[in-house]
């Protein structure tokens, strides 16, 4: 017999701008796969649609933008209550800091 264990508790998180529902324990990639989404960026040169490829955060195909900052691998990064997250449109850019 194989053990399946429960989800963990329910969180709530944005994937462009849209609220959607996961799991504590899951990766963001699992997670924006659960709702329907598969593009998860775009190509720079190109534009074209990327989602997941290995899974295991060798390559960079699931790189998404996570609280404002670019370039974050989807298939690494543990889902948290409130996160916000985008479709990383090619290169991605970092928030310009304010010059004091």
């Amino acid at each position: 017999m194989t053990r399946v264990n429960p989800p963990g508790k329910a969180v709530t998180y944005f994937f462009d701008g849209k609220p959607a529902e996961a799991y504590v324990g899951q990766i963001v990639a699992a997670a924006i796969l659960q709702n329907g989404n598969r593009i998860l960026r775009t190509t720079r040169v190109s534009n074209r649609p990327r989602g997941i490829f290995c899974g295991i955060g060798v390559c960079f195909d699931c790189l998404v933008v996570i609280d404002g900052i670019p370039n974050q691998r989807a298939c690494l990064v543990e889902i948290r209550e409130g996160m916000r997250i985008e479709t990383q449109i090619g290169a991605g850019s970092y928030p310009v800091e304010e010059k004091l």
